[in-house]
């Protein structure tokens, strides 16, 4: 099963299975955008929109991407507003939006599917405004190197995804290699002590001059 089918079939579950990594990293989002606003956003990954509608009360004009058909559809039929573009992408392809600027782009839970971390970034610079914000969130790669790894259930079984650890290094030097310098990074924990091993890494990035 490739990643593609994986998560077209983990669409069907997505919502509604236990998932403490989704939703730990949607309450990061929202905690580090929450005094912010945007003209336009890209969010790649939107998976069923789990972000999208709350990304929609901060943008007037929002294009949300991913390459899973099914999750998409999920998306559709939640999000429904005249401010959204939904598109299917391999965002390891030429980007079909380039023709357009963002003063936000999102990447959530996206890049452990991903090799190269150089083309992303350098994707993301083309189409960043020079005033714009790169926000990252992940798994973070110390929960990693303990064998976390997107994974769920399926009637024969628990699936486990292609994924690649990216050590917190790997992203300064690919942001750093495309134009980027980092300005927030952040770590988030299960609980609210931050004990054990944290299991959300956040950054955001602005073009650098």
């Amino acid at each position: 099963m490739t990643i593609q089918e994986a998560y077209n079939s983990w669409s069907t579950i997505y919502d509604t299975n236990q998932n403490k990594t989704r939703d730990l990293e949607a309450v990061a989002l929202r905690h580090i955008l929450k005094d912010k606003t945007f003209e336009n956003s890209l969010e790649i990954g939107c998976g069923t929109g789990k972000n999208t509608e709350w990304l929609l009360k901060k943008t007037k004009n929002h294009v949300a991407v991913d390459f899973s058909e099914d999750m998409l559809a999920k998306a559709r039929q939640k999000v429904k507003d005249k401010h959204v573009q939904f598109i299917k992408a391999d965002i390891q392809g030429n980007w079909q939006f380039e023709d357009e600027t963002f003063d936000l782009i999102t990447c959530s839970l996206v890049l452990e599917h991903i090799a190269d971390l150089n083309g992303i970034f350098k994707s993301a610079h083309r189409v960043m405004s020079e005033i714009g914000l790169f926000y990252i969130g992940e798994l973070h790669p110390f929960k990693q190197y303990l064998g976390t790894k997107a994974k769920f259930e399926t009637g024969e079984g628990v699936f486990e995804l292609t994924c690649f650890t990216h050590h917190i290094s790997e992203f300064y030097e690919a942001a750093s290699q495309n134009g980027f310098d980092c300005i927030h990074i952040n770590e988030w924990f299960d609980d609210p002590e931050r004990l054990g091993v944290p299991r959300i890494l956040t950054m955001v990035f602005r073009k650098r001059f």
